[in-house]
């Protein structure tokens, strides 16, 4: 499953996380893969197994 760049951000925003939003912005691809780009998803402090979990619509039941 692949994942837009923007929510990603969105949740580093959420988390207080704004120079690490910022690096991402420039290191991430458009489309994130979380097993593809687990190394640098975790420069950012995330755990891609808790990825899908954190960013609505993505890890839980119902959409």
């Amino acid at each position: 499953m692949r994942i837009d760049r923007q929510q990603i951000i969105d949740l580093l925003k959420s988390q207080g996380k704004d120079d690490h939003a910022d690096q991402a912005q420039s290191d991430l691809p458009d489309q994130v893969d979380p097993e593809q780009h687990a190394d640098l998803l975790a420069r950012f402090g995330i755990n891609p197994t808790d990825l899908l979990g954190k960013i609505p619509g993505l890890g839980g039941f119902g959409g």
